[in-house]
């Protein structure tokens, strides 16, 4: 009961954290290129993580097996899923994009049936399908703006990398703590990034760097990266991947609810009823972790 509670607490915080961040990127993308901003965000996450490890004392892993692991989460979710979906978005829509990669929950459940041996039961299946349709509702189903075949692969692809992420977390933390394991696979990433920011750099526009700018890479960099992340993987270590996984639909529904208190955009009848899709999913999905 207990690890149920906070497992679902730190997913929703996670959830909400990148449902949020849009609004702030939206601000900095202004001055900063995407895959500068993103090696940013990797520099001031690894900074305060690897502080937290210095003053708790925990040295870091010795066994290949583990670094292994943790060049494979670096690579699959912090350079390569990120990577397309920067790329995918912008070759296709943002609409599209968010329909696109709420598919994440379902790979999310296949990878952990095929990997952790889950029980997909058809209560998990039900409320899967019952939040997946709460996105639909809530995004809608028409685009508007041209989109690219490549670009939806690529989005597919990121939706793939990132469900494949959270079950290698889930598998790692078995042996290392998921402090050890955020921290370091972002060291991964940022070293990963840095020849795509190197070459972005390199034909960009000058960077403009005003004190609201740099509140918002700290933003990004701080909350958004290295609490985000680190309350993701540790909510999924906390509960069954299949069940965790819903709670990637927060992020689309406190998107758009930033989106009406900071763009002034509208929330109509649809979002409330996706709205309301989405938290039923959620609330059947832990109901059966409960009574299990």
């Amino acid at each position: 009961m207990r690890q149920t509670f906070f497992g679902s607490l730190y997913l929703s915080l996670a959830a909400s954290i990148w449902g949020g961040m849009y609004v702030i990127s939206k601000y900095v993308l202004d001055y900063v290129p995407p895959f500068t901003l993103v090696w940013l965000r990797y520099a001031v996450a690894f900074f305060v993580l690897w502080l937290i490890l210095r003053v708790q004392r925990i040295s870091i892993p010795k066994e290949k097996q583990d670094w292994k692991r943790i060049i494979w989460i670096g690579i699959i979710g912090y350079v390569l899923s990120i990577s397309l979906q920067f790329v995918g978005t912008k070759w296709s829509d943002a609409h599209t994009a968010s329909l696109i990669t709420s598919a994440t929950p379902a790979f999310i459940v296949l990878f952990a049936r095929w990997m952790l041996h889950e029980i997909i039961t058809w209560r998990k299946l039900f409320a899967l399908l019952l939040a997946t349709a709460g996105v639909v509702v809530v995004v809608g189903l028409g685009g508007g703006e041209a989109t690219s075949f490549v670009g939806n692969v690529l989005l597919v692809g990121a939706a793939l990398t990132w469900a494949f992420l959270s079950v290698l977390v889930k598998i790692a933390s078995i042996r290392l703590s998921v402090l050890v394991i955020t921290t370091y696979a972002i060291f991964v990433a940022l070293i990963g990034t840095t020849p795509m920011m190197m070459w972005e750099l390199w034909g960009a526009m000058p960077l403009t760097f005003s004190l609201p700018v740099v509140l918002g890479v700290l933003y990004l960099g701080v909350v958004s990266t290295a609490g985000a992340f680190f309350l993701w993987n540790k909510g999924m270590e906390m509960m069954d991947a299949g069940i965790g996984s819903l709670f990637f639909f927060f992020q689309p529904l406190v998107g758009s609810v930033f989106g009406w208190l900071f763009l002034h955009e509208q929330l109509n009848i649809p979002f409330w009823l996706g709205g309301a899709f989405i938290i039923a999913g959620v609330v059947i999905a832990v109901l059966e972790k409960k009574q299990s």
